[in-house]
């Protein structure tokens, strides 16, 4: 919520119904006051409001007054959550029953462990070093903590282990709503202006889990690339606002809420 304009999107934003439920799917803001504004506007309106963590959620920045780090701040942003009713990936899996339903939706919180490399590159080490050269480096690198993790590929593998084991104890004759900041798999981020970016935008151990949990739909940010694509018949859902020199070209006047289970694929 740095940007003014942002904040009057959120204001802005209504329900169609007053069932209606809404995923955030991460990068809602830097600071701990800001996230919870935020998330506290839009669960006033919607019946459930489901969150999962972006990397900004995640950055101890020094103007913040919450200065916790790593897994330390997302525990406190889990509670935060929780004192406002909005469920995390810490939560049972809620079953949405309405149109589309039921599906268990599952918000996830798996990171990065740099494995989406550039070509020719097999390691962390040769990969960062060409995105270095191509003057590509995020953010995380500087504010966000693994603590106590020793990187953030060891915090990664741990959420990938936890995040697996809910998974596999949803009911089997249940599809899934899976929601997570970074997508699931890599191909969304072929678009990428940079492609060396594509380091800190997920893991290539989730590859197979749109199949593997019975996905209706996988819902995720951070690209600030908002369109939809399928791969092995399973939609995948980018529902990025991003910065305003991002969706003002768009011509966005309001920020567009997509029904995640609607029938075809027409945004």
């Amino acid at each position: 919520m740095t940007y003014q304009q942002n904040r009057e999107f959120v204001e802005a934003i209504r329900p169609h119904s007053p069932d209606d439920w809404l995923i955030v799917a991460g990068d809602v803001a830097e600071k701990f006051d800001d996230v919870e504004w935020a998330l506290g506007v839009l669960r006033s309106r919607f019946a459930k409001v489901v969150w999962s963590p972006g990397n900004h959620e995640l950055w101890t920045t020094k103007d913040d007054p919450a200065q916790a780090r790593g897994e330390v701040r997302y525990k406190q942003l889990v509670e935060l959550c929780r004192g406002i009713d909005v469920l995390t990936p810490e939560d049972e899996f809620a079953v949405f029953e309405g149109a589309g339903g039921p599906v268990a939706v599952a918000p996830l919180f798996t990171l990065y462990d740099y494995t989406f490399r550039p070509a020719g590159t097999t390691d962390k080490a040769s990969a960062l070093a060409v995105a270095q050269e191509a003057g590509v480096i995020c953010t995380d690198e500087y504010f966000l903590h693994p603590d106590p993790y020793p990187s953030r590929e060891a915090w990664c593998a741990a959420r990938i282990e936890e995040s697996e084991r809910r998974l596999r104890a949803v009911d089997e004759s249940l599809r899934t709503v899976l929601i997570n900041h970074w997508p699931l798999v890599r191909d969304p981020t072929f678009v990428l202006r940079y492609p060396e970016f594509a380091l800190w935008c997920g893991t290539e151990r989730t590859a197979d889990w749109h199949v593997r949990f019975r996905a209706a739909v996988m819902v995720y940010g951070h690209l600030h690339i908002p369109r939809t694509i399928r791969k092995d018949g399973v939609r995948f859902d980018e529902v990025s606002l991003g910065y305003p020199r991002e969706w003002q070209p768009r011509g966005w006047t309001a920020a567009p809420l997509l029904d995640v289970l609607r029938e075809g694929d027409a945004r």
